[in-house]
């Protein structure tokens, strides 16, 4: 199996790519389109601000071949934040792959939300063999709205999405790559997705 991480400068690559070498799968770090087009699953990772990587997207051509990937795609934080519609960081417009708006947290919240948070009202394959309350590691200061793509929930300050689904394509708000043993059978579940 074949799997590409997406590389555009914005993502956490070794965490991400140590946590598929547990599993024993090796994952090629990637800008090449024709690459990540013949992948078999494809990871767009990311870390960092929203426009600033919208833009190095743009650059590549990425913005335009990530939604047309017939394959499994999993994004992860601004990489989930990315195949949105549009954030609010840098009024910057998405992707388009999922139908909400990227909000930042009021400031009545200390931001970025940072540590571990409860997952509830998961309703996807990716949360096989994933209890309620289990808990994943965030670091963000924006979020997704609940909307008809949410798969999965959790709450700071408000309820939020912390996991996206519309065909082939997911997204989670949290690092599974740092969430211990339940992060590592959601990136498992993607693998055998």
């Amino acid at each position: 199996m074949k799997i590409v991480l997406v590389n555009y400068g914005a993502g956490n690559i070794k965490s991400l790519q140590f946590a598929l070498e547990r599993l024993g799968v090796q994952g090629v770090l990637s800008s090449n389109p024709i690459e990540i087009k013949n992948a078999d699953k494809v990871i767009f990772p990311g870390v960092g601000e929203a426009s600033s990587a919208m833009k190095k997207l743009k650059e590549t051509g990425l913005d335009v071949l990530i939604p047309q990937l017939k394959q499994p795609v999993l994004g992860i934080c601004l990489g989930m934040q990315l195949m949105c519609s549009r954030t609010e960081e840098g009024n910057t417009v998405g992707l388009g792959i999922f139908d909400v708006t990227i909000k930042r947290f009021k400031n009545t919240l200390k931001v970025p939300q940072m540590g571990w948070n409860t997952l509830e009202n998961m309703n996807s394959g990716l949360f096989n063999e994933i209890d309620s309350g289990y808990y994943m590691y965030s670091v963000h200061s924006y979020y997704a709205d609940l909307c008809k793509d949410t798969i999965a929930q959790t709450t700071y300050g408000i309820p939020y999405s912390c996991a996206l689904n519309k065909n082939n394509f997911y997204g989670v708000q949290f690092h599974p790559e740092k969430s211990s043993k339940a992060g590592s059978q959601i990136l498992s579940n993607f693998l055998e997705l």
